[in-house]
């Protein structure tokens, strides 16, 4: 027997789709993924990082985030085998995320339709930029993509620009690579160059929980992008996991010149006795320009390591 749902039952169902957006992540399904955070957010609901703690972030290396984030069991924060606008200049921001997935038609009509009722312009993979702010990275999830999966060519690429002065992760391919690399205020990452535009994909989220190759990736994680790869730090770790590397950083400064000196004898990278930490303490005091954190950090970071 066919089944008669009531009028207002059925005008309910029809106007689902469109009641509440798809693609673009609601505030409340961020506050949902990032709940352990509990400081400044975006009016979207992502994480605000202060821009002190992106600057702080290009100085130190990615094995000494790595190894925080794996003591904190986040073991799936790395991806390597990249190519890169600039390699030598390192980037980092704020992560906005987007997931593209190959078409097909009913997807593609709902998707446009939403497009329509927002008032958005132009083809989808031109949705995010919109939505980017300064100090952003645009984080991209194209499968791998590189023939006929270039997200941008030149004219997107000087809109990422325009809006985070900072760049892009893309795990898919990107077109006009010669022109990109001549905007202003414009680094990325990239599988791939290749001159096709893009046929059969379509962005359908913005601002959700996606996958680069090995890495999980939440809106508002701190980007940090460099020559050998790019490491994606949550939130909640960024300003422990920064301080955590600088100190560390530090150390190795400390222990290269022994080192050089033949003070360590054998213990190239150890011997941490609390005589080496008195030594290490008076070369920061001789040495302040060398301190990125405040001197009330590095006392506590050096206390906790005196006793471990």
């Amino acid at each position: 027997m066919k089944r008669i749902l009531p009028v207002a039952t059925l005008l309910c169902t029809l106007a689902t789709p469109f009641a509440h957006a798809q693609v673009k992540t609601t505030r409340d399904q961020i506050l949902f993924y990032t709940s352990d955070w509990h400081g400044e957010r975006f009016p979207d609901g992502r994480p605000k990082l202060p821009d002190s703690l992106l600057t702080r972030a290009l100085s130190v290396s990615i094995e000494d985030l790595w190894d925080f984030l794996r003591e904190h069991k986040y073991n799936n924060q790395f991806e390597g085998n990249w190519q890169a606008l600039h390699p030598d200049q390192p980037f980092a921001g704020r992560a906005l995320t987007a997931q593209y997935m190959p078409s097909r038609p009913d997807m593609d009509r709902a998707i446009t339709a939403e497009g329509k009722t927002e008032h958005r312009q132009s083809f989808n993979n031109s949705w995010p930029i919109n939505d980017l702010q300064q100090g952003d990275v645009y984080v991209a999830d194209g499968n791998g993509k590189i023939f006929e999966g270039t997200l941008i060519g030149s004219n997107l690429g000087s809109g990422i620009a325009a809006h985070t002065h900072s760049g892009f992760v893309f795990d898919a391919g990107i077109r006009d690579a010669e022109e990109n690399r001549e905007v202003p205020n414009l680094n990325g990452l990239y599988r791939g160059y290749d001159p096709s535009y893009l046929i059969g994909m379509t962005l359908t989220a913005i601002n959700a929980p996606i996958r680069i190759g090995h890495a999980t990736v939440l809106p508002g994680d701190l980007v940090l992008a460099k020559h050998d790869g790019v490491v994606f730090i949550p939130a909640i770790l960024a300003e422990a996991a920064i301080a955590s590397a600088e100190f560390t950083k530090l150390q190795d400064a400390f222990n290269f010149e022994l080192n050089r000196s033949g003070q360590n004898k054998g213990e190239f990278e150890g011997g941490w006795t609390p005589a080496k930490y008195d030594a290490f303490t008076r070369w920061i005091d001789a040495h302040p320009d060398k301190l990125k954190m405040p001197r009330s950090e590095f006392e506590a970071l050096l206390k906790q390591h005196r006793y471990e």
